[in-house]
């Protein structure tokens, strides 16, 4: 086994899923008949509080759709609850099957296909990234936090690179959508550019131009200064992306067809690209830029960025996906590697991957993950494990309740309207309300 030196630590704050008295009323409805046979029949009943939310921004047109799923353990079928349609002007009903643009939720399909070759003893959890990647092994690193690049503002790093720290961002590497000054510039002139956004020119969305393949990716990242040293701070980054480079590395194969070969086609998920298909235009989403409270398309469907290929296959923040595909993801998840009778990969790769695997000398204090753990690409707290998207999207999954869920619309940026806030509270007031059913 490759896992090397685990050490989960128990860190709570504010969760992915809310805790507190959500914890107490799912704890408690996750071992009754009565939660699973609820779920499973009139869930616009069941949630009422997550459906009025649905309801709410739907009907005053502030987003085009929003749309829950919610499924059990290893039960086939999500369930749903709000709706509304791909584009504000449309009448098309977005379903199971519609695409999204996920952005950051792809970082756990990432993190859980670097644990897979972990599983498999091809990568190490504390290996350094020089083992396979050489040009990684004398870094330096800015001594003062997004300063000069100049050599007075440099030194040499304390400490490798290991894919524990890749997986939890705290490898030091910085990130263009967090970064300022000097760096920032430097990441975009050597085009280190992760994702895409659109084909307008849309001021305020920068039009740097990305390299062209992952290798080359790597190759100038590694000759950039890090913003931090190595396993001291939890800062989000590139570092996702970079594993996607180690996984061709180690595999031998590009980065993407090992995700078609390891996640997508054992999982059964037949609606997650990198590129959409002219073919499946006619289900895609259209992505809304809010201004003034406004929304604005910047991405329609039909003209999307997401219909061309991609600069290379950006691990951090590149996968359109569909609800029924992600709950998938999600479903194999809570199965501790198994959907269906098929085993996609180790239960212990999953109790990992999905735990606090934040490396001991790294703090998240003054981050937005302050207090909380982090596993393999996305947050981990109190039994719960996952990440959201830049346009609004979320999914997670809670191993205490048994609990899948998702949450679907297309805006930017996300902190323009409160709906993951709301969300989580209306998920939480709706499983008090079932407990509370249950006793009565």
């Amino acid at each position: 086994m490759a896992f090397r030196t685990f050490e989960p630590t128990d860190l709570s704050r504010r969760a992915l899923l809310r805790g507190g008295g959500y914890m107490a009323a799912g704890a408690a409805l996750a071992s009754l008949p009565f939660g699973r046979g609820l779920l499973a029949h009139d869930v616009s009943h069941a949630w009422p509080n997550v459906a009025a939310l649905a309801e709410k921004y739907v009907g005053e047109g502030k987003v085009a759709n929003l749309y829950a799923t919610f499924g059990w353990g290893r039960d086939d079928m999500a369930h749903t609850v709000g709706g509304g349609t791909l584009s504000i002007d449309g009448s098309t009903e977005v379903d199971m099957d519609s695409l999204y643009r996920i952005y950051s939720m792809t970082k756990p399909v990432t993190g859980i296909a670097t644990m897979m070759l972990i599983d498999e003893g091809k990568l190490g959890l504390d290996q350094p990234l020089y083992d396979i990647l050489p040009a990684y092994r004398e870094m330096m690193v800015q001594k003062e936090y997004d300063g000069a690049i100049t050599e007075d503002n440099l030194e040499p790093a304390k400490g490798p690179i290991t894919i524990r720290q890749l997986l939890t961002h705290t490898s030091g590497l910085g990130y263009g959508i967090v970064q300022k000054g000097p760096i920032k510039d430097a990441y975009e002139e050597q085009g280190l550019v992760p994702g895409q956004v659109t084909r307008l020119p849309i001021p305020g969305i920068g039009r740097a131009e990305a390299v062209r393949s992952l290798e080359t990716f790597a190759d100038r990242l590694a000759e950039l200064p890090l913003v931090l040293q190595p396993g001291t701070k939890w800062s989000y980054s590139v570092s996702l992306d970079l594993l996607g480079r180690v996984i061709e590395v180690v595999e031998g194969k590009p980065f993407d067809v090992v995700l078609q070969e390891k996640i997508f086609d054992p999982c059964g998920m037949t609606s997650t690209y990198f590129t959409v298909p002219d073919s499946e235009i006619g289900r895609f989403t259209d992505n809304y830029g809010i201004l003034a409270g406004t929304p604005m398309p910047i991405d329609p469907a039909e003209s999307s960025i997401y219909l061309d290929e991609p600069a290379f296959p950006f691990g951090g923040a590149g996968l359109v996906s569909s609800p029924r595909d992600y709950d998938r993801f999600l479903r194999m998840l809570l199965g501790y590697g198994k959907i269906g009778n098929e085993r996609v990969m180790g239960e212990l790769a999953v109790r990992v991957a999905t735990s606090n695997i934040l490396p001991r000398t790294a703090t998240t204090e003054g981050t937005w993950v302050a207090g909380q753990g982090f596993g393999a690409g996305g947050r981990s707290t109190n039994g719960q494990y996952g990440w959201g998207g830049a346009a609004g999207t979320l999914g997670a999954v809670d191993f205490n309740l048994g609990l899948r869920a998702a949450l679907w619309t297309q805006y930017m940026p996300t902190e323009a309207f409160p709906i993951r806030d709301e969300y989580m509270a209306a998920l939480e007031k709706d499983l008090m309300a079932m407990r509370a059913a249950k006793a009565a």
